[in-house]
C-alpha cells in the first residue's frame, strides 16, 4: 500500500485531502500540531471504515521533529510516496505592525515547513524513481493581499519552491505541483456574513468553494492520471484569479 503524508491534516482542507486520498487507496499519515484531537477523531473514523491512517504530531517548522516524524511513518506504515504540504498559518496585520516574530512564525510554517518535509521525503522518492509532492499555496501568493504581506510572501515563496524543485527532480520521475486555493469555507475564512457576501460578489462563479473542491484536485495530482503534470500552479478559486 502506498503511503501519503498530509501535513496539517486534522481539519479543514487537510482533513478533506486525507479523506480523498483514503478513498483512492492510500495509507495516510495525518500530521498535526495544534489540531491533535481533531486528527485523532478523523483517524479513528476512517480506520473504523476500513481505511489505513495514523496520526503523527509534529511541528513542521522544526527540522528535528520532521526527521523523527518521517522515521516514525516509515516504521509504522511505509516510506512516503506522496507528500501534501498543507500545514499553514495566516495572520492579518498592517505591514508596519508586523513584528519579527510574526514574520518568522508565518514563514517557518508555510515555507520552511514545506522545505523540511520535502527534504525528508525526497531521498526515498529518488531511490524509487517515483513520487509526488503537492504544495498548498494560495491565490494571495499569486497576486498579493493587502494586510497579509507576510502570508502572501510565504505563499509566493512556496510557488517558487514548487517550480524550481519540479525542474530539479523531474529526471527522477518525481512530480511537484502547487494547488492555489481561493476563498474556501474553512475556519481561516471565518463566518462573517457581510465578508462572505462581499467575497461572493467578487467570484465569477458566485460562491465560496469547499475543502472538497481542493481535495479533489490534490487527489488527481497524486494519481497516475496526472503523470505528465509537473511544475504547475493550479488555482481553485472560482475564477477570482485568472
Amino acid at each position: 500500500m502506498v503511503t501519503a503524508l498530509v501535513t496539517g491534516g486534522g481539519r479543514g482542507i487537510g482533513a478533506s485531502v486525507v479523506r480523498a486520498l483514503c478513498n483512492d487507496g492510500f495509507a495516510v499519515a495525518i500530521n498535526c500540531n495544534k489540531s491533535y484531537n481533531e486528527a485523532l477523531r478523523l483517524s479513528a473514523e476512517l480506520n473504523s471504515c476500513g481505511f489505513v491512517t495514523k496520526v503523527f504530531k509534529c511541528d513542521v517548522s522544526s527540522p528535528e521533529q520532521v526527521r523523527q516524524m518521517f522515521a516514525d511513518i516509515e516504521r509504522e506504515l511505509f516510506p512516503v510516496s506522496v507528500l501534501v504540504n498543507n500545514a499553514g498559518a495566516a495572520q492579518q496585520k498592517l505591514f508596519c505592525d508586523i513584528t519579527d516574530t510574526d514574520f518568522q512564525n508565518i514563514m517557518s510554517v508555510n515555507l520552511t515547513g514545506a522545505f523540511n518535509c520535502s527534504r525528508e521525503a525526497l531521498p526515498y522518492m529518488i531511490r524509487e524513481k517515483k513520487g509526488s509532492i503537492i504544495n498548498i499555496a494560495s491565490m494571495w501568493g499569486q497576486v498579493g493581499a493587502s494586510c497579509e504581506v507576510h502570508y502572501s510572501a510565504s505563499k509566493a515563496g512556496l510557488i517558487g519552491l514548487t517550480k524550481a524543485l519540479a525542474k530539479e527532480v523531474a529526471p527522477s520521475n518525481i512530480r511537484v505541483n502547487c494547488v492555489s486555493p481561493g476563498a474556501i469555507r474553512t475556519e481561516m475564512l471565518g463566518s462573517d456574513k457581510e465578508t462572505i457576501d462581499r467575497l461572493c460578489e467578487e467570484i465569477p462563479l458566485g460562491y465560496i468553494g469547499s475543502p472538497e473542491d481542493v481535495a479533489n484536485l490534490v487527489a488527481f495530482l497524486a494519481s497516475d492520471k496526472a503523470s505528465y503534470i509537473t511544475g504547475q500552479v493550479i488555482g481553485v478559486n472560482g475564477g477570482m484569479v485568472i
